[in-house]
């Protein structure tokens, strides 16, 4: 039988870890909007350390993005948790996350230019080695750190965890840097096959390392523990993708990152 705590060793969330842990709120903006993220890492640890970009959920800057900000500093990176709406905006009514994320969405140039933002504000962090960085996304979060690698982003890596994979053409797919791991479940019937299939002919056919990990009988938000709450159809918690989907993220950054 399998321990208990096998999902806190594999975040690495411990009280004796948990106390190096910084979190250093960030300011920034785009076009005029300020952003408000926050530099999460392990203040127990010298020199630059490389970077990872959190792009939150529909949501916005939550908890649940903190947390994963908060894994990866356990693990010997400066992770930056941006803010993709404004303000630090963050709901918990699906009506309102629609309409927000859906606000940035329809406007490509502010899609594309709060991301590229953040992660120029992460670069510039003096604990951040600008030459090691990456980009992770939970649903709205993933859709956007592939935006940020369709516009030849130097990133080393770009990873997503149930994200719906945007419309790539095939200079986009040239520009794209980094190599990608998507994180998707099988069953979500929020990506479409004909995206599946769209998106993974674009990246192959620009010869981008691609790696997509589709998870048996898993449904959409599969990493969130409280997925369910929301009462909607189609969205439900998998420990088994969560666990699966983290390692994989942790194998790439260890041939990318270098940690």
């Amino acid at each position: 039988m399998r321990p208990i705590l096998t999902l806190a060793a594999l975040f690495g969330l411990t009280a004796t870890a948990a106390a190096d842990t910084k979190k250093v709120p960030v300011e920034y903006q785009f076009d005029g909007v300020k952003l408000k993220g926050e530099l999460y890492y392990d203040d127990a640890l010298a020199g630059k350390l490389p970077g990872v970009l959190v792009v939150h959920e529909w949501w916005g800057l939550n908890d649940f993005a903190r947390g994963r900000a908060t894994a990866l500093a356990k693990l010997g990176y400066a992770a930056f948790a941006c803010d993709m709406y404004g303000d630090g905006q963050v709901t918990e009514h699906p009506q309102d996350a629609t309409k927000m994320a859906g606000d940035v969405r329809k406007n490509m140039a502010v899609w594309q230019g709060r991301a590229k933002a953040a992660l120029d504000t992460m670069a510039k962090q003096t604990k951040v080695d600008a030459t090691k960085m990456a980009a992770i996304g939970y649903c709205f979060g993933g859709s956007t750190a592939l935006q940020l690698a369709y516009t030849g982003a130097d990133l080393k890596a770009v990873v997503t965890f149930h994200s719906s994979l945007p419309a790539v053409t095939p200079a986009q797919a040239k520009a794209i840097k980094a190599k990608v791991l998507v994180n998707n479940g099988e069953d979500d019937k929020f990506v479409s096959e004909q995206s599946v299939e769209n998106f993974k002919n674009a990246l192959e056919g620009a010869k981008v390392a691609l790696d997509f990990r589709n998870y048996p009988g898993v449904v959409h938000s599969f990493t969130v523990p409280d997925a369910g709450k929301h009462k909607i159809d189609g969205m439900a918690y998998n420990e088994v993708a969560d666990t699966q989907s983290w390692a994989a993220m942790k194998d790439l950054f260890k041939q990318t990152l270098g940690k």
